[in-house]
Parts: C-alpha cells; sequence; structure tokens
C-alpha cells in the first residue's frame, strides 16, 4: 500500500527551515492559531468540599496514543470552576507538558471519552482544536512527525527538569491540509498503525515464547543437570524442589566472601561487565574529568568475582565478572572461598526459584527500593553441582540457548526497523511529501481500537517472567517507546 504513494503534483516553500516545501494549497500556521491552549492545575489529592472526579493524569497520557473508557483513572477532588474549565471533550489532544527528559516533552494523545467528571490533571496541557480549522485526528499525528516533535525539544526549558511555556506551545508550527484531507491523512496513519502495532506485538510474543523456552532450558541444566535419569533427592528449599542427589546444599556464606578492592582511579583499568546495568567505562569517567577523590567508592572486579546489584538482586541482576573493571557502591563484589565455576551461579541465580528466594530475603518497602543485604546473602541455601558438572552445564547452556538468543535478536531488529519505517512514514505524509488522498484503504475484519490492540498485548504480557532482566528492560522500551 505504501509503496505506491507519490508525492503531490505542486508544492511551495513552507517559510519553516525544517518543514521545507509542502503541497501547494497547504497552510502553515502557529498552533496558537488553530488550537485552544488550557494548561491544567487540578493535582492528585482530594480536598474536602470540592467535587469528585477522575483525573486523566501524566502516565495515562505518556502511555496511551488514545484516551478511552477502558483506562483506570485516578480518583481526585476539584473545585467546580477547575471542572467547567479542564473536562475533557472528544478531539482534544493532551500533551505532556514538564518531565524530567527533553524527550518526553510534547508527547501527544487523542481524546476519545468524555464524562462530565473527568478532567486533565496537572503537568498536562489541552489543545482544543478550532474545528473550522483542524481536527484532533490529524493533530495527533502532526504532533508524533519528527519535525514537529522537534520544536517542543527545543523550546524546552530546564537542566534537571524539562518544561514547555504556554507561549512556546502555542509558538509551535503546523502544516495545515483542508480539512478533508486531514482526515484522510489521519484514517491513513490509523489504519497504517494498527498493521504495525500487530505486527510489533506479534514480534513481542515470539521474543515472550523464545526467552520461556530460554529460561526453561537454564532452569532446568542448573537445577536438574544434563543426565535425565539421574536419581534425586529433596534439595530441602523451598522453591527449587528435587535435585540429583550426588548435589550439595551449602549456604553462601561457605561459597563466597564479599571482596572489597578500592578503585585508585588509574587509567588502565576496563570495564568488567556489560554497560547496561548503570555501569560506566573508564573512557567516559576520564572524558567528565573525574577527580581522583570521587573514587572513594569505587571498587574493583577481578575475572571469575560474583558481582551482584544490591537493589535489584530479586530481578536476578547477578553478573559473573570476565575483566578486571569497575563498580560503584551500589554493587557487592564477591570472590569464591572455594574452587567453583561462577557463571553457574550467575545463571542458577537469575532462574525463577532463586529470584524468588532473593525478592523474600530483600529490605525494602518497594519492589524498586529493595536491597539485599549481605548477611541475607550469605543466609541463602544454594544447590552445588560437582565443578566438572558446573562447567559441563555452562557449555551445555551457551551451546543451546546461542540458537535462541540469535533468534531474539533479529525480533528485536525486525522491530527496530518498523518503528524506524514508522516515524519516516508519519513524518513524510503530515509534511506532504507522500499525498494519501486517493489511498483505498481495505476493509478491516477486526476493526478493534489501537488501544484494543494494546490492551490484549498488556494482559498477555501481564505474566512475562524472562531470565535475563535486561532482555525484558529492551522488550518493554520497545514497546513503550513505539507507542
Amino acid at each position: 500500500m505504501t509503496a505506491t504513494l507519490k508525492p503531490y503534483p505542486a508544492y511551495k516553500d513552507s517559510g519553516v527551515p525544517w518543514l521545507g516545501d509542502v503541497p501547494a494549497h497547504w497552510e502553515v500556521r502557529r498552533q496558537r492559531t488553530v488550537t485552544k491552549m488550557l494548561v491544567s492545575n487540578v493535582d492528585k489529592h482530594t480536598h474536602e468540599g470540592e467535587v469528585p472526579v477522575r483525573l486523566c493524569n501524566y502516565v495515562d497520557v505518556y502511555k496511551h496514543n488514545i484516551i478511552t473508557d477502558r483506562l483506570p483513572f485516578m480518583r481526585a477532588t476539584a473545585s467546580q470552576e477547575e471542572i467547567d474549565h479542564f473536562r475533557l471533550q472528544i478531539g482534544d489532544v493532551l500533551i505532556t507538558k514538564d518531565s524530567e527528559m527533553w524527550d518526553d516533552i510534547g508527547v501527544p494523545t487523542l481524546v476519545a471519552y468524555e464524562s462530565p467528571d473527568l478532567v486533565c490533571g496537572y503537568h498536562l496541557a489541552i489543545l482544543r482544536p478550532r474545528k473550522d480549522v483542524i481536527c484532533g485526528d490529524f493533530l495527533l499525528w502532526a504532533l508524533q512527525s519528527q519535525g514537529v516533535a522537534s520544536q517542543h525539544y527545543i523550546l524546552a526549558n530546564g537542566i534537571t527538569r524539562f518544561g514547555l511555556s504556554q507561549d512556546a506551545i502555542k509558538s509551535v508550527w503546523l502544516p495545515i491540509p483542508p480539512l478533508a484531507e486531514q482526515r484522510a491523512i489521519a484514517a491513513f496513519l490509523d489504519h497504517h498503525d494498527r498493521l504495525t502495532r500487530r505486527y510489533i506485538h506479534a514480534q513481542q510474543r515470539l521474543i515472550k515464547l523464545l526467552t520461556e523456552q530460554k529460561q526453561a532450558l537454564i532452569q532446568q541444566a542448573v537445577t536438574r543437570g544434563l543426565d535425565p535419569d539421574v536419581p534425586l533427592k529433596d534439595s530441602g528449599i523451598e522453591w527449587v524442589g528435587k535435585i540429583p542427589a550426588h548435589w550439595n546444599v551449602l549456604m553462601n556464606h561457605r561459597i563466597f566472601r564479599e571482596e572489597i578492592r578500592p578503585y585508585d582511579g588509574s587509567p588502565e583499568i576496563q570495564l568488567s561487565l556489560s554497560q547496561r546495568d548503570g555501569l560506566i567505562p573508564t573512557k567516559d569517567m576520564q572524558e567528565r574529568s573525574l577527580q581522583t577523590s570521587t573514587y572513594d567508592n569505587w571498587k574493583v572486579t577481578l575475572p571469575g568475582d560474583l558481582v551482584l546489584n544490591r537493589f535489584k538482586a530479586h530481578l536476578g541482576v547477578f553478573f559473573c565478572a570476565t575483566l578486571r573493571g569497575i563498580v560503584t557502591f551500589h554493587y557487592g563484589v564477591f570472590c569464591p572461598r572455594i574452587e567453583l565455576v561462577t557463571k553457574y551461579f550467575e545463571l542458577l541465580f537469575h532462574t525463577k526459584p532463586y529470584r524468588t528466594i532473593f525478592a523474600g530475603r530483600s529490605n525494602g518497602m518497594t519492589v524498586g527500593l529493595q536491597n539485599l543485604s549481605n548477611q541475607n546473602f550469605y543466609g541463602v541455601r544454594v544447590i552445588m553441582p560437582p565443578i566438572s558438572e558446573q562447567r559441563a552445564i555452562v557449555d551445555f547452556v551457551e551451546k543451546q540457548t546461542a540458537q535462541l538468543e540469535s533468534a531474539i535478536a533479529a525480533a528485536r531488529r525486525q522491530i527496530a526497523l518498523v518503528r524506524e519505517y514508522r516515524t519516516r512514514l508519519i513524518a513524510d505524509v503530515v509534511t506532504g511529501k507522500l499525498d494519501v488522498r486517493d489511498v483505498a484503504l481495505p476493509t478491516d475484519a477486526t476493526p478493534d481500537t489501537l488501544e484494543e490492540i494494546d490492551a490484549d498485548f498488556d494482559d498477555e504480557a501481564a505474566d512475562t517472567d524472562a531470565l535475563d532482566t535486561q532482555e525484558d528492560a529492551d522488550a518493554d522500551n520497545e514497546y513503550h517507546g513505539y507507542q
């Protein structure tokens, strides 16, 4: 369908450098001339004497392309004046006005549901289209195009927190086709987006299945060994169950001891782990011109150390160091007391049974702030195969999971390519580089909304238990970043 799209027959200079030429019959106007802007001051609190309301808040906007009645809106209160002023109307477009990240500024969503008690929350702006000039469906897509979105990034003020002033929001330039053409563009992009989301969700399901298969393979290997006929015994460890009869069970304090090697700032040291978990390579530290005094809380790792992220231990964030490197004070560095294969214990501690055990022994009020102390780590009982079997298990897992990891990586690449294509298509269609006026859209046999597609995916993904926490994070970023 998109392969046959062509440019418009005639163009003119838009007068806006980032936009370039636009179709000759289009206008280019400031946002202030095509929308009425309202900046909400309704907070999340409940005040006596105010009217109960449902609040469409920042997260609702940031995570959803469309506001529907399916969302679990927050309960709050507001004055009658605030309700009259900030009540949502179908066709409104909401944007994020403030954020800790500059590229989270100006994220839009379309209001497709209204109710007398549904109002816009704090840190958001309502863009109410002037119906004789622009429709909300088109405005949603225009605000997602790279050129328009980049204006928000440039206009945002701040260093540690970024925000858009009312004047900045009003001064954004928008391409304005005739209304009938706006509707055709919105319908085309809506249809293409349904196809894109379904494809991405199919790839995410594939990643989930492959990851579960990988996890099951590893868990079977590290807790039962490689001999399917080996006699078993009860491990005596809740969640672990039976293990080979000739394996031992030891306390962690008999296997590992914490090793604190202060870092002296020497430039030749290498990064022992990947950068994915908050570690800073020495090169980056040098580029930031950090002084030696800032190294007081850094620790050195050596090959064979078991490195633990104390605040994410319940997620299985344990790694076997393979190089001489550095980690921050948030990490525990443990070296073996006895001869063992550290990689085996990395695999073991990533399994669901041990993540459950570590979660139960972590301290903290919330999952994100849980902390696994040395005492609680040492108090965990661990299954211990003979060292020859540890080596064999690690070799087996590495060989057997290589193909699964390759398939997962391929699925992620496909998602990235589709997202990149989607971004480019939105920009080309919204700015008039491609003409979609005469595109005949096929009848959709399953006319579900974008939100229904996403809700189905969220329901399926809710119970996902992936082995590799970074794979989980990447998948989540790919999905939510796509929205």
